[in-house]
């Protein structure tokens, strides 16, 4: 059994592994083994609670370092799942979850930047409206 200190906390300098740390590499395992194959559902919260002897947020914030490193995915209101590696790639040496993570990275960096970009119009668009505004009423002053 994995021993955690107080709180959750990694005493500093120590390579024990914390306990939503054993829980995501044994699931991982699972995962690489095949004993859980893509698109799987992986165990539930309460499954892993009890197996694990751990606490809800332990769970929790171990299956959001699979999600993060993509290797589980949510389905609002169906629960988690083992994701989805494209086959037609599987002989690449970028096939597991490291090239996922990537992925899913980069697709999340340009969603962000995407947003980013269309509040920054939106926002030149309404400076351009107020400059615009206000050269008019500095004409119509100047008559």
């Amino acid at each position: 059994m994995t021993v955690v200190g107080r709180r959750g906390r990694r005493p500093t300098g120590s390579a024990v592994p914390l306990t939503f740390e054993v829980i995501a590499e044994a699931l991982r395992e699972r995962i690489r083994s095949g004993g859980l194959r893509s698109g799987d559902a992986l165990p539930t919260q309460a499954v892993l609670m009890r197996e694990f002897g751990a606490a809800s947020l332990t769970v929790q914030k171990a299956m959001t370092l699979l999600k993060q490193e993509g290797w589980a995915v949510s389905h609002p209101g169906k629960g988690a799942f083992v994701a989805h590696h494209d086959s037609a790639d599987s002989t690449d040496d970028l096939d597991g979850p490291e090239a996922t993570e990537v992925a899913a990275g980069t697709t999340a960096r340009i969603e962000t930047l995407e947003r980013a970009l269309t509040e920054a119009a939106q926002q030149i668009a309404d400076l351009r409206g107020r400059v615009e505004a206000l050269e008019s009423c500095n004409g119509k002053r100047g008559r």
